[in-house]
């Protein structure tokens, strides 16, 4: 029996090289060997923009470009729409009941995106909880793996902890998920000063123009203390060679520019230039097979139906031995229900 895979995004904008480093790439690479579902998180969107309707609605086909432009194959890997699924919210009511208020608030990832997102004293109650919700979804598709940043392995350690109460509680039904961490732990932004994300405007897009892209890189932090070519440069805490790190394929390459940077006589601007180039490499076939996707959106649109109405067929499956196991199901037999009625 093959193993399965979640993964998503919010399509709170298009996606970025954080998003291709952190779980993108290893999506298209696993695909062929394990039963690969892609959830697009609408309404995990909706809990710190909920006066954005629109807007999320018109991102979720700018994602589906995204992972179909990287290399995401329909026919061997399924996208849904989490809105599309009234079943995971319902599977996330039953979760809510098995955790705190507490726990959720030690979180250390749901605690360091409300300090990022400045809430102060009002956190929105569905973003307090999103980790429940995102438990659910896991849990919901019986997934094995969970490709993820370093980051989010706080959330993976939560979803364990719901599904072992849960199946303490109610017998061993649900699925200890395993996080797959990628290779780039996390991907800082071009700003250097936090993770690469489209709220703090710090992010390259897989469909950024080339000009943008330059552009952004041009801005990027070096070494502060490397004024001069033939002085001495730091590469390490230097995002420029973090993303060359991440980014360029040719290691002895790497290795020879690290070198030179070191020893002095190597400028910012050429390593900003060999960086535009590798990244150029990367994203201009994505750019190109996303130009052409955008031209027919009834295809796009077929992706996201088809597959949502596959994922909602195997979570109803969950959700019905859920309810069966919690007891909710009222057509069952009599003697499951003697303890509930006395």
């Amino acid at each position: 029996m093959r193993r399965t895979i979640l993964t998503g995004d919010r399509p709170t904008g298009p996606l970025h090289l954080g998003h291709y480093a952190g779980s993108l790439l290893a999506r298209v690479e696993l695909q062929q060997a394990y039963d690969t579902y892609l959830l697009i998180a609408d309404l995990q969107a909706l809990t710190d923009h909920a006066d954005q309707p629109e807007q999320i609605h018109l991102n979720i086909r700018e994602v589906v470009l995204d992972y179909l432009a990287a290399g995401i194959d329909p026919a061997v890997a399924t996208i849904v729409v989490q809105s599309g699924i009234p079943e995971l919210a319902e599977l996330t009511g039953y979760l809510l009941n098995l955790v705190s208020v507490a726990r959720l608030e030690r979180n250390p990832t749901i605690k360091e995106e409300i300090r990022q997102k400045g809430f102060g004293g009002e956190i929105p109650a569905g973003f307090l909880v999103y980790p429940v919700s995102q438990a659910a979804d896991i849990a919901a598709f019986k997934a094995h793996l969970v490709p993820v940043g370093a980051d989010q392995l706080p959330m993976i350690e939560q979803t364990v902890e719901l599904v072992r109460r849960f199946n303490r509680l109610y017998g061993a039904l649900l699925v200890e998920p395993e996080a797959l961490v990628s290779r780039v732990s996390r991907l800082p932004g071009i700003d250097g000063r936090s993770k690469m994300s489209k709220s703090l405007g710090n992010a390259i897009h897989l469909s950024d123009s080339p000009d943008v892209v330059s552009h952004k890189v041009m801005r990027m932090y070096t070494d502060p203390r490397h004024a001069r070519i033939d002085e001495p440069g730091e590469v390490e805490g230097n995002v420029v060679f973090t993303y060359l790190d991440a980014f360029e394929t040719d290691a002895g390459a790497l290795d020879t520019l690290k070198a030179r940077y070191r020893a002095g006589g190597l400028g910012d601007v050429a390593v900003k230039h060999h960086l535009i180039e590798v990244l150029e490499g990367l994203l201009a076939p994505i750019r190109r097979r996303r130009q052409e996707l955008a031209r027919d959106p009834d295809f796009v649109m077929r992706v996201l139906r088809e597959g949502t109405e596959r994922g909602r067929a195997l979570v109803r499956r969950t959700v019905s031995e859920v309810r069966y196991a919690m007891h909710l199901e009222y057509d069952m037999p009599y003697d499951r229900t003697t303890r509930l009625t006395g």
